[in-house]
């Protein structure tokens, strides 16, 4: 069975969309929050959470409603136009309410395009099982996270070049150029991707390689009206507590960055937005490798290397009180060990659904992150604020140190690995 890396492309372009737009939410508004309307760091990590409150409720939500959905287009498509379009439509007034310094203005579009974005986040991430035999999943995911790391260098880049030094820049142009990418990413998705052609050529591909096309449930899944065995609900239970304490120490690093490189290692404007894409190109270079190297060590163990590697990463930064080129080494292996966890950690958790709940398992996944990326911009903005901002990275590397120590217990979620002739057949692309 060969991944059809084509059609798993276009399928990306979604996520793409989605973490461009988040790269710049991370770096650009705990810079509005702190040096235009002069919040504190503790509040300024209760604002950055807002967007993970509404996702708690709103991911699940809309992934069981796409997994309900029938149209002509498809289950998932028509959250991912409506949903990108009314972002699109509404990030104009975060830049407009920072020119203007009006806080209701900044709140009133924040909210509207934070709405938006969780209302398709859910339906495109579950797009690219649906279209992909369980077994290929990794290999898949790889190249979604693939995508979505190109549309975060990306937006990295235009940050550099677009946001000049000073307390209150105009960002009009990066976030047009935002708007500009998630218009372009789903446009070409929508004609590239027609989704009900798109899911019954997986079902052909999965019978043709004897697998049962009406039953795409993951090895550990429950029949149909069971429920699910114990030991497989322990495993599920550990690995969404892993998800959560990665993403604490992860997400901790992601929010505060751009005021820690600030205030602590004295990078101005959009300097900051150079580390992080070395990050991005070490995460870029490894996600298709890691795909094949979890079919051959499974995903667990492979999780757990990027585990240490991440921790490792970060508690090197601890060494370091001013900007140093070293810093690209360390966050270059940082993006290398967010590969090794973030392909794996998803398809783990939909490895124990069954197929017509993928969605609503896909909810669970991000239910949990988002929790986690509720609580970490509160803790490590009042240690920053309280504390000092040297507890950043400290922090950062207990949580992820702390998710090593709860995959270690997890004992399903693993797919058998399909062979291939050679390393490069599972990337071929079927014409």
């Amino acid at each position: 069975m060969k991944l059809n890396s084509k059609r798993t492309f276009y399928v990306g372009l979604a996520f793409m969309s989605i973490s461009a737009f988040w790269q710049v939410y991370d770096g650009i508004i705990p810079l509005i929050l702190k040096y235009t309307f002069g919040i504190g760091d503790t509040w300024s990590g209760a604002v950055m959470a807002l967007d993970n409150v509404l996702a708690l409720f709103m991911l699940p939500l809309f992934g069981v409603l796409s997994d309900r959905t029938h149209t002509r287009i498809g289950r998932r498509m028509p959250f991912i136009l409506a949903g990108t379009a009314g972002a699109v439509m509404c990030l104009v007034l975060i830049p407009l309410a920072n020119q203007l310094k009006s806080l209701p203005l900044f709140f009133v579009g924040l909210g509207l395009v934070l709405i938006c974005m969780a209302t398709y986040r859910s339906p495109a991430v579950a797009l690219m099982p649906d279209v992909t035999p369980k077994p290929l999943r990794s290999q898949g995911n790889a190249i979604i996270n693939l995508m979505g790391a190109v549309g975060g260098i990306i937006m990295l880049a235009a940050v550099k070049f677009l946001v000049p030094a000073g307390d209150n820049p105009n960002y009009f142009p990066v976030f047009l150029c935002t708007a500009a990418l998630m218009a372009v990413c789903v446009m070409l998705l929508f004609v590239k991707i027609k989704e009900p052609a798109c899911v019954a050529q997986m079902k052909k591909e999965s019978s043709e390689a004897g697998y049962d096309p009406a039953d795409q449930d993951g090895t550990d899944a429950p029949g149909e009206g069971e429920k699910m065995n114990p030991a497989v609900f322990r495993s599920l239970v550990l690995i969404l507590a892993s998800v959560v304490l990665w993403f604490m120490g992860y997400n901790a690093v992601t929010t505060h960055f751009s005021k820690y490189a600030r205030e602590s290692w004295g990078m101005a404007g959009g300097n900051y937005a150079m580390v992080l894409m070395v990050a991005q190109a070490g995460a870029i270079l490894t996600y298709i490798p890691v795909g094949m190297i979890a079919a051959r060590v499974g995903r667990k163990r492979t999780i757990q290397i990027g585990c240490l590697l991440l921790a490792g990463s970060f508690g090197s930064a601890i060494l370091f009180h001013s900007f140093s080129w070293m810093l690209f080494g360390f966050f270059a292996l940082a993006g290398v060990a967010w590969a090794f966890i973030n392909v794996n950690s998803y398809p783990m958790v939909v490895e124990m659904s069954r197929g017509a709940d993928v969605g609503k398992y896909t909810g669970y996944y991000y239910t949990f992150s988002m929790s986690a990326q509720i609580l970490t911009p509160i803790l490590s903005g009042w240690l920053m604020e309280h504390v000092g901002y040297h507890t950043l990275f400290p922090y950062a590397a207990l949580c992820v140190v702390g998710s090593f120590v709860t995959m270690c217990f997890v004992r399903h979620g693993d797919a058998k690995p399909v062979p291939v002739k050679n390393k490069l057949e599972a990337f071929d692309v079927d014409d």
